[in-house]
Parts: C-alpha cells; structure tokens; sequence
C-alpha cells in the first residue's frame, strides 16, 4: 500500500515538474541569420522567449524597421557573431520587468533602437535606452521615426548652423532619412537642393519641400549645384551614399563649407588625403547616430524632438511598405534593391 501511494505520489510530481517546464518555457517566433549571405539566409524559428535580467524590459513588439545596416549586417560587412536575430528598431508593449527598472512600468508602449533582435515576437531591452511611445502614435509610426528620426535631428543639429537661406544638398532625398531631413530643413527656411535617381522619386521629394531636385542619373550634381548657387557651391553637404557622391561632394561644397558622411549605401568613400582639404578650407565630419546617444537625457531629448513634429505636423513619416514578420526575405530585397522610398517596416503579432 505504501509503494502504492509512494507511485501516485512520484507520478504527480512528475506530472506537475512537467507541467511547470512546459508552463515556464514560452516559445516565441525570431527571424534568424546562420551564416552570411543573400537575403535568403534569413529563416524563420522557434526560440525560447527570453526573461528580463536587472535592468531590463521585456517588449512584446508590435512593429520592427528596417534600415540598410542591417543589409551590411546580414552580408557580413558589419561583423556580428552567428547565429543571431537582425533588427536593429522596433515599437511595442513592455510585457515585464527585470529587478531595478524604473523607466517603464508593464503595459507601457515604447519605442526603441540600436539593440538587435527586432524582428521577433519579443526582444530584451535596457529599460534606459526605451522612448515612451505616445497614444498617437501607431506601433508601426513607433518603428519607423528613432533610427532615422533620429538621425536626422543629430545630422542637423550637430555640425553645421544651418541658417534660414542657407543651402543644403541631401543626397538620396527620396530615403528614409532624407525626407525627414528635406521636411526639417523647409521647416527652418533653407534652401534644399535634394539628389534622387527617378522622376517619381524627385515628385516625392517636391512634396516633401525639396526646393530644386537633380537626377544624378542623368545631370551632374556638380554643375546643377554651382549653377543653383552662383558657381559657389553648398554650405552644407549631407551624404548617406558614399562612394558614388563624395568624390563629387568635394567639388559641389563651397568654400569653407562642410560635408558630413553618415552612411555608405553606395559603398565607402575612397581614401581622401586629409591636406586635400586645406584647398577649399573644408570641414569634413562622420556621423553615427550612437555616438550622440550617450546618456538617457540626449536619447530623449533628440526623440522627443522628433515626436513633436509628428505631433504638429511639420515632420511626417512616409512609409512605404509594411510585411509580416514571416516575409523578412521579401521586405530586406526590396530595401536592398533601392526599390522603397521611405520606411520598410515588419508587422508583428496582431
């Protein structure tokens, strides 16, 4: 009788050890990279669900954005360890808390980049480095404004005092950022010279406030630049693509003006010899945007300047495409491709 009850005792708890692992062990949907490559290495799994350490937020997302690092990224440009979960942005809800967060309570909706694993179900974040998100603001609009929202605030507040008349020449003025660079610099009064490589790309950028658009496919940016200064060339250079544009950028900036190169979509630059610039007194910067978000109070203050335009209406996000989590492949090809002008965003969960 005793090794009777002594089994229906052992049996229950075996039962209940099992029931409690299946219970504990939540399982959630990840894109994840293996090896390096094509956009076709991205695969969707099944990952356990992380749990928040000290200091941590555990974020349901609702929404990730795309954005081209994460194509240098999966190509092995940008070295990250194998295996991993891309992304690099994403909106969505605080499910839990680790021990000594004080930023965000469970429930709150927040905003967030520069910590990979956007796209998945859920992603551990340092409560520090989340943006309360407000009510207005859609998951998807949440994914979409920090990286480049962002970015763009440091591009123009950083470098060069850009003054009401002043002139302004942004490449890829149809992207992500340079639309909402071309918006803020209409919304301080400069005159913006935007470079695009389409016709529909330029009609976008117009809308925007673009002042003058150049086709670099078929115009010199160079000449059409001096032509639209009195042969003095722009006070201010912002160049996202590289390879193609700077060489370039050095003839097309005026003298003791100031290029800044943030982005390499093109590919990198070609070595410069820094005495070269002594020649047009230039002032040439690079910028990266986590090298501007050291403390929580820049984070803030850089987002929140961002969401007040959204909230008045001078600063809108165009958002291009938006893919479930499951079509990854697609959503990376179409940004690879240079086929989006605006945002590329992957809509998670409900």
């Amino acid at each position: 009788m005793c090794i009777y009850i002594l089994l229906i005792y052992l049996h229950q708890k075996l039962l209940f050890t099992v029931a409690s692992l299946l219970f504990e062990e939540k399982i959630m949907k990840a894109i994840r990279i293996t090896k390096n490559g094509d956009a076709s290495v991205l695969e969707l799994q099944d990952l356990p669900q992380p749990k928040p350490g000290p200091g941590e937020a555990l974020v349901r997302l609702k929404a990730a954005g795309l954005n081209f690092i994460d194509i240098y990224i999966r190509s092995g440009r940008y070295a990250r360890p194998l295996p991993h979960t891309p992304g690099l942005e994403g909106a969505g809800i605080v499910e839990a808390i680790g021990d000594g967060v004080t930023e965000v309570v469970v429930g709150d909706r927040v905003a967030y980049a520069g910590t990979m694993g956007s796209y998945a179900e859920f992603n551990l974040i340092k409560a520090a480095n989340l943006i309360p998100l407000p009510n207005e603001i859609t998951f998807e609009q949440g994914a979409a404004f920090p990286l480049q929202g962002m970015t763009a605030h440091y591009l123009l507040h950083e470098y060069y005092p850009i003054k009401k008349g002043d002139h302004v020449l942004v490449h890829a003025a149809a992207g992500g950022v340079g639309l909402l660079l071309v918006q803020w610099l209409k919304y301080w009064g400069a005159t913006i010279i935007g470079t695009v490589s389409t016709e529909t790309k330029a009609n976008i950028a117009r809308e925007a406030g673009a002042t003058h658009l150049i086709r670099y496919t078929e115009q010199d940016f160079v000449e059409q630049t001096k032509a639209l200064t009195d042969g003095k060339g722009a006070d201010y250079i912002i160049d996202g693509v590289g390879k193609s544009t700077f060489d370039h950028d050095l003839e097309a900036v005026r003298y003791r003006g100031t290029i800044c190169l943030f982005g390499s979509s093109s590919g990198p630059a070609n070595p410069l010899a820094p005495n070269s610039l002594q020649t047009k007194s230039i002032t040439l910067c690079g910028g990266s945007l986590f090298n501007y978000l050291n403390t929580r109070e820049e984070l803030l203050k850089r987002a929140n300047d961002v969401l007040q335009g959204l909230r008045e209406g001078w600063l809108k996000l165009k958002i291009d495409h938006v893919f479930p989590l499951e079509h990854a492949i697609q959503a990376q090809q179409l940004l690879e491709g240079r086929q989006s002008t605006g945002k590329v965003i992957l809509k998670i969960g409900d």
